[in-house]
């Protein structure tokens, strides 16, 4: 039977926020079913502030935290895959630096694993919010069948990054986040799913993500797109998607590039995003 255990993995960089660090640490510390080992990996020299907010949480629960400090900044997927070299038990779950995870979200992960032991990989649908938790702005909903997330990822991810929880030997098998700048969850994502790894989404909101006017400029900055379309032809070089499906990449990303902002957001709130209602 599997082990209801799970690590946290996460990364954090000089421009994060440190009261946003700090809300995010403590969403997952106080987790309905609580984990056990909480890996950090300071990806690259960090503000003061960060490492303060670090080194409390670590002299508060030292049997909890494993802090990973990397020389330089090496990027997202290669300090994640550093990280899980660190993380104690097989599922992992994936946090970012910025959100909020809610208090069951864990719990229902780490339930369905063990309902089902085949899964390698679980996501959840995220709640988007402008400043405050308390404005719910959109959410980013995602197929939730095996079947139906094999079909979406030729395209676009299938799940919300930061909230996913995974089993670090697969995760291993299949070669880890790798060397992409970008995107490099879509990349691990497609070889998994086209590694024979099971996979699944939960149909509610577990985590609040935190989205702003900032999102919308990087998802058009030209490194971005660019990224997109490298990951793209890499999963099409390997045989995963087709043709039709990197030129229908290549073709959005270049739409989203050259739109105004205003049209961006139409654009996103239309088919990337569904209306938030209470």
């Amino acid at each position: 039977m599997m082990d209801r255990k799970y690590s946290v993995l996460m990364s954090v960089y000089h421009k994060e926020n440190p009261s946003f660090l700090k809300a995010s640490i403590d969403s997952m510390i106080k987790q309905t079913l609580k984990p056990n080992d909480f890996v950090i990996v300071k990806d690259g020299k960090l503000t003061k502030d960060l490492d303060e907010i670090i080194n409390e949480y670590n002299e508060r629960e030292p049997d909890l935290f494993n802090i990973v400090s990397l020389e330089k900044n090496i990027g997202l997927g290669r300090a994640l895959d550093e990280g899980l070299k660190y993380c104690k038990n097989e599922l992992v779950a994936r946090m970012d630096s910025d959100d909020i995870s809610l208090p069951a979200r864990c719990m229902t992960q780490v339930e369905l694993f063990m309902s089902d032991p085949k899964l390698s990989i679980v996501g959840t649908i995220i709640d988007e919010f402008h400043d405050s938790p308390d404005n719910i702005v959109s959410s980013r909903v995602v197929p939730t069948t095996h079947d139906d997330i094999v079909k979406f990822i030729k395209r676009r991810s299938p799940f919300n990054h930061p909230t996913v929880m995974f089993k670090k030997s697969e995760v291993i098998r299949c070669g880890g986040y790798g060397n992409f700048r970008r995107k490099q969850d879509l990349d691990l994502f497609s070889r998994m799913i086209n590694n024979d790894c099971k996979s699944a989404n939960i149909d509610i909101p577990l985590l609040l993500f935190r989205s702003n006017e900032g999102n919308f400029k990087r998802r058009k900055s030209w490194s971005y797109c660019k990224s997109y379309i490298e990951v793209e032809y890499a999963i099409w070089k390997r045989g995963h998607c087709t043709l039709f499906d990197l030129i229908y990449v290549v073709i959005g990303q270049f739409i989203m590039y050259l739109s105004p902002m205003w049209f961006l957001k139409i654009l996103s709130n239309k088919y990337l995003r569904k209306e938030y209602s209470k």
